[in-house]
């Protein structure tokens, strides 16, 4: 069985959140941070990943990032301050950065 993700991104202020999916975590946030995809997170700067979920099945993922997308603000940020009290960018070491 495939493994899938689910995932929240958010801006520096924490005042946006995506939830997504995807079967490879560090590929998917790459792409969220570099800007390589236009969309909802390049326009709102939601280049932090502050939560992810390993889920056994892609359905099973999908199924359970419907679920978030579908709970309010505080349920999100409850459940991400379970893991990530400080709401960090658990994602900042993962990359070298080229300047």
């Amino acid at each position: 069985m495939k493994q899938g993700y689910v995932y929240i991104m958010v801006n520096k202020n924490l005042t946006t959140f995506y939830v997504g999916v995807t079967n490879n975590i560090k590929r998917r946030v790459y792409e969220h941070k570099s800007g390589k995809n236009k969309g909802f997170t390049q326009r709102y700067n939601l280049h932090w990943l502050v939560y992810y979920e390993i889920i056994d099945g892609m359905q099973n993922a999908i199924n359970r990032e419907k679920q978030l997308k579908n709970w309010h603000r505080d349920w999100k940020i409850n459940l991400i301050k379970e893991k990530n009290p400080d709401m960090i960018d658990i994602a900042k070491d993962w990359y070298e950065c080229k300047k």
